[in-house]
């Protein structure tokens, strides 16, 4: 092949690999967001609390763990991020029920003990159905807990029941906002299948928020939690962790700036 008619295929070339890669982005893109995803059934011997089972009005059968509180004190409603397992939550269990407070975590359709297979309309579902169980067993009054992708469940839990508050963890405006940054060249808007509008769904949460976020954080950057942050209504608070990013918020002091919190609301 003669350089002239290289040069003049390197265009074609070019815009087949462009269309090929958005091609696999579309077909892998829940592969991508939610990676905790896999097959596995419930551990016979809950790791922390004790083994829970949330049925969905869907027909799905997610796999929780569930520390009870004391009678009159709240309950945790926890969302995990999508790369996270509820099996790494003891200690976060521990330290509410030092307090009396309980706690439940649910694995989400698809991830390790639960059935089916993830998407935004599965997990919003997982979420009230999962409010809805902790309602009837517990009792209590319920604070919704999201961490990074869980953010977005949170939010639509708290604007459709009647949650006494929200803790956001390094919470986003949209999936499609951050998928828009980090992938600048893909017609992400025609593309994405799970957008999570947690922007479009703020300002129906009008209890208490807390909002924690890394000023280092590299995946989820803290000006989409501070633009989140700014839309949503009041009462609201916001903590900003200097030295923290993503994945090391969990210490001592961020329990304790949870615990405060959900204490205060009494």
């Amino acid at each position: 092949m003669s350089a002239t008619k290289l040069l003049l295929m390197l265009p074609l070339i070019g815009a087949f690999a462009y269309v090929s890669l958005v091609g696999l982005t579309y077909v892998w893109q829940r592969a991508l967001l939610y990676p905790g995803a896999r097959t596995g059934v419930a551990p016979e011997q809950a790791s922390w609390g004790e083994n829970a089972f949330v049925e969905t009005p869907d027909g799905e059968t997610l796999h929780a763990l569930y520390s009870q509180g004391k009678p009159g004190k709240p309950s945790v409603l926890f969302f995990l991020g999508n790369a996270d397992q509820i099996d790494n939550y003891g200690f976060f269990a521990q330290a509410l029920a030092s307090r009396g407070i309980g706690l439940l975590a649910i694995s989400y359709r698809g991830y390790p003990g639960s059935t089916g297979a993830p998407s935004e309309f599965g997990l919003l579902t997982d979420g009230i159905a999962a409010f809805d169980w902790l309602s009837a067993r517990s009792g209590s009054e319920i604070v919704v807990l999201g961490q990074s992708l869980g953010s977005g469940v949170a939010v639509h839990t708290a604007r459709q029941r009647p949650v006494i508050a929200a803790i956001l963890v390094s919470a986003y405006l949209s999936v499609l906002s951050l998928a828009q940054t980090h992938y600048p060249f893909f017609p992400v808007a025609i593309l994405i299948k799970d957008p999570f509008r947690s922007d479009l769904r703020i300002a129906g949460v009008r209890q208490p928020k807390l909002f924690i976020h890394g000023r280092r954080d590299a995946i989820i950057p803290l000006s989409s939690g501070e633009a989140l942050y700014d839309i949503a209504p009041e009462p609201k608070q916001m903590l900003i962790y200097d030295g923290s990013g993503h994945n090391d918020l969990w210490d001592a002091r961020m329990i304790g700036d949870i615990i405060r919190f959900v204490e205060a609301l009494n």
